[in-house]
Formats: C-alpha cells, sequence, structure tokens
C-alpha cells in the first residue's frame, strides 16, 4: 500500500485594510508620512525648547541651548514646508503625481 502525501499550498493574500496595489501608491504614502512625521517632530521640538527656555531659570547656558533647539525646530520646519512645495512643483510643471495619488509619468512625445 503506497501513501502520497500532498503537497501543502500556502497562498497570502493582501490584507483588507491595505490598499497599495503598485509602487506608486507605496512611494506617495512613504513621502506623504515622512513630510507628516517630519512636521510633526519639528513641532515636538519647537515645544522642546520652549520648555527649555522657561525652566532655564536665568541660566545664559541653558537659554542658549533652548534658542538654539528653538532655532533649529524653525529650520526644520522651513526644510519640511520647502520640501513639500518642491514636490508641489515639480508634480505641477512636470505633469506626473507624487504626493497623492500614484506615479503617473506624463505620456511620450
Amino acid at each position: 500500500m503506497k501513501v502520497f502525501a500532498a503537497s501543502p499550498q500556502i497562498t497570502i493574500g493582501q490584507p483588507s485594510n491595505v490598499r497599495i496595489g503598485d509602487l506608486g501608491m507605496l512611494i506617495s504614502a512613504l513621502v506623504g508620512t515622512l513630510l507628516i512625521l517630519s512636521a510633526i517632530l519639528a513641532f515636538f521640538f519647537l515645544i522642546l525648547g520652549g520648555i527649555s527656555w522657561i525652566t532655564s531659570g536665568g541660566d545664559k547656558a541653558k537659554m542658549e541651548e533652548a534658542r538654539n533647539k528653538i532655532t533649529h525646530a524653525i529650520v526644520g520646519l522651513i526644510i519640511v514646508g520647502a520640501a513639500w512645495a518642491v514636490m508641489t512643483l515639480v508634480q505641477n510643471f512636470l505633469g506626473f503625481t507624487i504626493i497623492g495619488g500614484t506615479v503617473t509619468l506624463p505620456p511620450a512625445f
């Protein structure tokens, strides 16, 4: 008597809560998420610098450190805003979408 074992077949489907079906949507989601996270992080450092300034107690070194934190946070927010603006300009002038959709290239001439 011969016994043949059936080879198991494993299929893994896409999770129902994930709506990313192509590489363009993945890049778009990553860019948008990174911009949001970096803006939140810069805002957090701005608040942290303000708290450090308030709790410095008049110490010149601590006030200078707090002022540097605030300055760096503001520069970070400006960089994040400029990155978003550049991405938007690239989308508008070159005609392909990076943020908020799939990456679609314009048709060839």
